[in-house]
């Protein structure tokens, strides 16, 4: 495993980074333990996972992550969760104001059985709060030591510069912006990774297998496999966007090439995302701990510029030109598909 520091902040994290979105539920706690075992044993010390995870039980996936980890030398993992999205029928239970930041962290507290989060990110921008109030609120739980480090995801390049402003002056540590990036999602690379790199925040991207689109297992005019995440009721809002025969050809056409690196077709796609200077970390989740190793094995190879521009003349189509998405105003996840609260 390769270790990295995160911005210029002096935390340091696995490059692969282990993830709990879509696969740490209720109904697969035994697996959910076999993958965290396997990220260990991989190297892997940095676990991602956000109060959301785990819906309509939220919650859940923080609790299957701290019992996983239940036993293993606090010190020697760095665990990230993340507060912002609705997790509950209140007014109060979703944004970040104070209230929800406060009771939010003291629940994720509880759920991972741990006294302090090593970084604590808000999940998406809230509009309806005040800056000040958001990162004041954030500073009184790293002065408390419930929180060691700040990061943000999805948030506009204009938003992290106004957050970096408040942190500076209340002199806590902001230090990670955690955005979608693949070969097939770049609209960080304009603007959110130049102004972060100014400012010294790291990127922890995740998707970086574009939903599994990267992998290479769904074709031009089949059905997806079973049990994939296009046929799940949750993943398949997200996958969707990829599933364009152009796009299906297109991650075709990388197999020649991660083939002559003896790399498989997401091993490439990881090996790519961790070449930009910017990216601290990629977040993988696993179904099964064989895929997690799959994964993890692609930290620290590195990928010659001839084999660079190999990758993007594949993405080109003759009829629809490049196919990655770069559009700088494509930050954030649509609210439409956002999850919301259930009962």
């Amino acid at each position: 495993m390769e270790y990295r520091r995160l911005g210029t902040g002096g935390l340091t994290i696995s490059a692969i980074a282990y993830g709990t979105w879509l696969t740490h539920t209720p109904d697969a706690a035994d697996l959910a333990r076999e993958c965290v075992a396997a990220a260990l044993d991989e190297g892997i010390t940095t676990f991602d996972t956000a109060d959301i995870y785990g819906s309509p039980d939220y919650g859940s996936a923080e609790r299957l992550l701290g019992a996983a980890l239940s036993g293993v030398r606090r010190a020697s993992v760095e665990i990230l969760t993340k507060v912002c999205l609705p997790t509950g029928p209140g007014p109060n239970d979703r944004g970040l104001s104070r209230k929800h930041i406060v009771e939010s962290c003291n629940a994720s507290l509880r759920n991972l059985g741990t006294d302090y989060i090593d970084l604590y990110q808000a999940h998406r921008y809230d509009e309806n709060t005040p800056l000040e109030e958001t990162m004041t609120a954030f500073a009184d739980l790293v002065r408390q030591g419930k929180v060691l480090y700040l990061g943000v995801s999805e948030w506009s390049p204009a938003q992290i510069e106004a957050a970096a402003v408040h942190a500076a002056e209340l002199k806590v540590p902001l230090i990670s912006n955690q955005p979608q990036y693949s070969l097939l999602w770049r609209v960080i690379e304009e603007e959110v990774v130049p102004t972060c790199t100014r400012l010294g925040i790291g990127q922890i991207v995740f998707s970086p297998v574009a939903q599994g689109v990267l992998t290479g297992k769904y074709r031009s005019g089949g059905r997806p496999p079973a049990e994939s995440r296009a046929t799940q009721s949750r993943g398949s809002r997200f996958v969707g966007r990829y599933l364009g025969d152009p796009v299906l050809a297109a991650v075709q056409r990388l197999r020649p090439i991660a083939d002559e690196l003896g790399l498989s077709l997401s091993q490439l796609a990881i090996a790519w995302v961790l070449q930009n200077p910017g990216v601290s970390a990629a977040v993988i989740g696993a179904s099964r701990p064989a895929q997690l190793r799959e994964n993890a094995a692609a930290a620290g190879r590195t990928l010659d510029q001839d084999v660079l521009d190999r990758i993007d003349a594949a993405l080109v189509d003759e009829v629809h030109g490049d196919l990655a998405e770069r559009d700088p105003n494509k930050i954030a996840t649509p609210f439409d598909v956002m999850p919301a609260w259930k009962s």
